[in-house]
């Protein structure tokens, strides 16, 4: 089956809204993430029903069904191995590859995807740490926690972010937190959570609780 590329970004949007499938989205829910009219997000569920990709039923939510799950995580795959290659091979920088790569993510060429994996050399995380899912649609998960939950002198190693919006990213350039970079907690502030960490033990950081709560790190 063929999806549009709207249909797509729906599809995907169903997904992560979901929670890889295990809870049922709200129209309106779906409406803030695509920045649209709730009308015209139920034209779309209509049409993505039709193809049998999302269950919807009026006041109840919708669900996405398995062949939804499948075609959602195609395009997130071909995301992330796009970004991968943006990244490594063209030297973008991790906050400019996003929007490059929602258009990429649309091509249609099953042999095209095998060959760029292949040439990657099958990478399991894209540059913002989140993991690539493999042909057969399998996601490698890894135990990650929250920055701001950690505490005094607890150390571990930054492995991805939940926020990959561009001013984020260029704000943890700037002070130089980055994925495989290596922190440990000094000290957390009581009044606002707010934390000192030093990276790769010489360089000390202040940093929010919301900062913190959106880099995820394995502890060691």
């Amino acid at each position: 089956m063929e999806l549009t590329v709207a249909e797509e970004n729906y599809l995907k949007a169903i997904y992560h809204l979901s929670d890889a499938g295990k809870k049922s989205v709200s129209t309106n829910d779906l409406a803030a993430e695509m920045k649209n009219k709730p009308a015209s997000v139920s034209d779309m569920l209509r049409r993505l029903g039709e193809k049998e990709v999302i269950e919807y039923r009026k006041y109840y939510g919708l669900q996405i069904t398995e062949s939804g799950k499948r075609l959602a995580l195609q395009t997130i795959r071909k995301h992330r191995l796009w970004e991968v290659f943006l990244v490594e091979k063209l030297n973008f920088a991790w906050d400019e590859v996003h929007e490059v790569a929602e258009q990429l993510e649309h091509i249609h060429s099953p042999l095209l995807i095998q060959r760029l994996d292949a040439y990657l050399n099958f990478p399991k995380f894209d540059p913002h740490g989140d993991p690539i899912p493999d042909e057969f649609g399998d996601v490698r998960s890894r135990p990650r926690v929250e920055l701001a939950e950690m505490e005094i002198n607890q150390t571990g190693q930054i492995v991805a972010v939940k926020d990959s919006s561009a001013a984020f990213l260029r704000y943890l350039d700037k002070v130089g937190a980055y994925i495989g970079a290596r922190i440990k907690v000094l000290d957390k502030v009581e009044f606002d959570g707010s934390l000192e960490i030093q990276v790769d033990q010489k360089k000390n950081l202040f940093m929010s609780k919301e900062v913190a709560s959106n880099i995820l790190v394995l502890q060691s």
